[in-house]
């Protein structure tokens, strides 16, 4: 029998502000490559938007239209620049090469670090990212 305790619950949606929800479905599913997982209009106005990286089932990102001045004042600065989000990918020049074709916008060439291939980008609101491969265990 363990001492560990049961099972977490699991981080299920991380919520991104955004200008407009049409502008950043396309770019998460065109230039990223995610599924958009759902789209529902709320009745209000607003929209329940969902998008997941291709082949995700467990977190996603929540765009959240920005619905007054002081959320679209936060709208790509989330962060406070760092980067703050991580994309984890098996082929990184596969990925790299289409994201650079689809207008993502990469602030630094690759790096080959100990821990893997990475490359900052920017979302289509300043937002930052790595695109990660990490190396393999033990290497």
């Amino acid at each position: 029998m363990s001492d560990l305790p049961p099972a977490l619950p699991a981080l299920a949606l991380v919520t991104l502000v955004v200008r407009d929800y049409d502008e950043a479905v396309d770019f998460y599913t065109r230039a990223l490559g995610f599924d958009l997982a759902e789209d529902t209009d709320r009745g209000d106005g607003t929209r329940w938007v969902v998008v997941r990286p291709r082949g995700a089932h467990g977190t996603g990102l929540l765009l959240a239209r920005a619905k007054d001045e002081a959320q679209a004042a936060a709208v790509g600065a989330q962060t406070g620049g760092r980067v703050g989000f991580f994309l984890h990918t098996d082929d990184f020049a596969r990925d790299h090469a289409r994201m650079t074709a689809a207008g993502v916008r990469f602030l630094e060439a690759p790096r080959h670090e100990p821990y893997g291939s990475v490359a900052v980008f920017e979302d289509l609101y300043g937002n930052r990212w790595d695109l990660l491969q990490p190396a393999p265990s033990g290497a």
